[in-house]
């Protein structure tokens, strides 16, 4: 899966030295820090499109400082997700935390042409990623195939398919399953007339 935004600045930059708002989510250092490497960027690229020091955001990622709200969204803009996702990884039964994932917290990124991810792992720190991506009627991931490190798999739920890896081109239908070497050129569409839903493993997370 192709999942990695590009990175812009915001409209100005954010500073840490705003008052600290008192309903601001707590301990979300590791959710920055595990968004921030399955997008493979840097702590240098998050600065700079972020605007924020990046002594600042190692402090943040280590749980050493508590983020303003206008810092937050500063980190949300530039790792390509709304400031929900902080909140809502937040918003976890410590008994749950790490472990679970209930279908009302599915943290969820929308992309262009309809495109709706829903992430099923607790986190991303892990090795392992899971996905719940649904495609309306003609959605792809673009014409021209790409490439990443790394593995991954998938089963069918509904709809169809078109998976193209490596120059060989299938077509998935409910109950089918597929995996591959993310190394070898891929792309997919849905090619029905109907919304096609997906579950997609995802080693390393590259969300």
């Amino acid at each position: 899966m192709n999942r990695i935004s590009r990175l812009s600045p915001p409209s100005r930059a954010e500073t840490p030295s705003e008052p600290l708002d008192p309903s601001q989510p707590r301990l979300i250092g590791s959710e920055i820090r595990g968004l921030r490497k399955a997008r493979a960027i840097t702590l240098t690229e998050l600065a700079a499109a972020s605007g924020l020091s990046i002594g600042y955001l190692s402090l943040l990622e280590r749980d050493r400082a508590t983020p303003s709200i206008k810092a937050l969204h500063a980190v949300s803009r530039a790792l390509g997700v709304t400031i929900s996702w902080f909140f809502e990884a937040n918003d976890v039964p410590e008994d749950e935390r790490d472990l679970v994932v209930r279908r009302a917290r599915r943290r969820r990124l929308d992309y262009s042409a309809g495109v709706v991810d829903e992430l099923l792992s607790p986190n991303l720190t892990g090795a392992l990623e899971l996905l719940s991506c649904r495609f309306p009627p003609g959605a792809s991931s673009g014409e021209e195939p790409y490439t990443h490190s790394g593995e991954e798999a998938g089963v069918v739920l509904r709809g169809r398919l078109e998976l193209w890896v490596d120059g060989r081109m299938v077509t998935l239908e409910a109950g089918d399953s597929f995996g591959f070497q993310s190394a070898l050129p891929h792309r997919y569409r849905n090619p029905g007339p109907d919304e096609a839903e997906v579950i997609w493993a995802i080693t390393p997370p590259s969300y």
